[in-house]
């Protein structure tokens, strides 16, 4: 019998966890740049690339945050040569998030040097006093400009990111903001709801009775930025998520093509080429390791979580071990109720063999009352081949999910 870690892991994710300041809705774990900590991040994360290279071959990378483009030149030099070193580059898609306000004509090209091939910038709003009323450090002016930089740097795959049903958005605003954001032709659209995580500013501003939640115009928001982005060409392939296909590649993007690894399967061919691959490994239950302070992994079936204290991450680093707090190896079936729900946030949804294929077991045999109940309520549709979410079922994907957990 083949021994499973002679098939070596296709993802990588990387935690960068500073940000000029925090978000007012911000949940993740980042924290104030400091030129120290942020060096002694770099040299902990070249560490911990050490520790797992051996089982990596990434046909995706993925640097989120925090905000990656904050850390220097020097810094992110000192972590691409050490991934070049380990035999780490190379990916089909090589993503790094940014903030239009950390952008630099350098850093671009530095990126481009070491094979990133697609930027996802932070947007979130184009409206001046909405940003303001996020905690955002960019202007809309920075935007267009970052955006421009980018484009002459050789990038032509690149996303905006846009948030809505933010306090104080109207539908005006709203429309305005998806009509200059699709003007910009982007290659990918990511969309998201405002969410009110515990612990956030703008939690608390909520609890406080600074301004209350409209459902009805979140839910409005969402179907107009469906048939704003489906206007301009892009194809939605999950709920927040709208890419365009590629008629033609230019020479730039044949030298770094779409990943289309073998370990990721069949998905990859029901999804528009630009669509971020290495989202659609998350979606749909495949294997990645995750770096950084607070980053969580899945590897072969096993759970990790690191620290969420970059002091702490970096010690462990400094001490050889890797910086995780916890690991849990899920079972089988409540695996694969996972693999079920993740997989429903796409358009696609689960082809019945495909799903066999990825977790040996079967939907209609495991979840056939849960896949009945959701066609039931319009929710979503089964047919011979596959089941998937209908529109108004994609609005309540959370809910349709927790059915098939175990």
């Amino acid at each position: 019998m083949m021994d499973p870690r002679a098939t070596r892991i296709p993802a990588l994710y990387v935690h960068v966890p500073f940000c000029a300041q925090k978000c007012v809705y911000c949940a993740f774990y980042s924290e104030a740049s400091s030129g120290d900590l942020m060096n002694r991040y770099a040299d902990a994360l070249v560490r911990e690339l050490e520790l797992v290279a051996a089982d990596l071959k990434p046909a995706t990378i993925f640097f989120g945050g925090g905000t990656p483009s904050l850390l220097n030149l020097r810094q992110w030099e000192i972590i691409l040569r050490a991934m070049e070193r380990l035999d780490l580059l190379g990916a089909g898609e090589f993503t790094v998030e940014c903030n239009p306000a950390t952008v630099s004509a350098d850093k671009a090209k530095l990126f481009r040097d070491f094979g990133v091939n697609r930027l996802s910038m932070g947007v979130q709003s184009l409206d001046e006093r909405l940003l303001d009323r996020l905690g955002r450090i960019h202007s809309r002016e920075m935007v267009f400009k970052s955006f421009d930089t980018l484009r002459r740097a050789g990038f032509d795959n690149l996303n905006l990111d846009l948030m809505f049903a933010i306090p104080g958005q109207t539908m005006d605003i709203w429309r305005e903001t998806l009509r200059e954001a699709v003007a910009m032709q982007s290659e990918h659209l990511s969309s998201y709801e405002v969410i009110y995580e515990d612990d956030t500013p703008l939690f608390h501003q909520l609890q406080a009775g600074e301004f209350d939640v409209d459902e009805d115009l979140a839910c409005e928001m969402y179907d107009e930025l469906v048939a704003a982005a489906a206007r301009a060409g892009f194809q939605q392939y999950e709920i927040a998520n709208f890419a365009k296909q590629s008629k033609v590649q230019s020479p730039k993007s044949r030298e770094h093509p779409p990943a289309t690894p073998s370990g990721f399967g069949p998905q990859t061919l029901d999804v528009p080429s630009y669509a971020c691959r290495h989202n659609v490994n998350y979606w749909r239950g495949g294997s990645f390791y995750g770096l950084g302070p607070s980053a969580t992994g899945y590897v072969r079936g096993v759970r990790t979580k690191n620290w969420a204290n970059t002091q702490l991450y970096c010690e462990q680093l400094e001490k050889g071990k890797r910086a995780i707090e916890s690991t849990e190896e899920l079972a089988p079936l409540k695996r694969a109720g996972e693999t079920a729900a993740f997989g429903l946030r796409m358009n696609a949804g689960w082809p019945f063999e495909e799903f066999r294929r990825t977790t040996t077991f079967d939907l209609r045999e495991q979840w056939d009352s849960e896949m009945n109940e959701l066609a039931g309520r319009g929710w979503a549709t089964r047919d011979a081949d596959r089941f998937h979410l209908t529109r108004q079922g994609l609005r309540f994907a959370d809910t349709a999910a927790e059915l098939f957990l175990r």
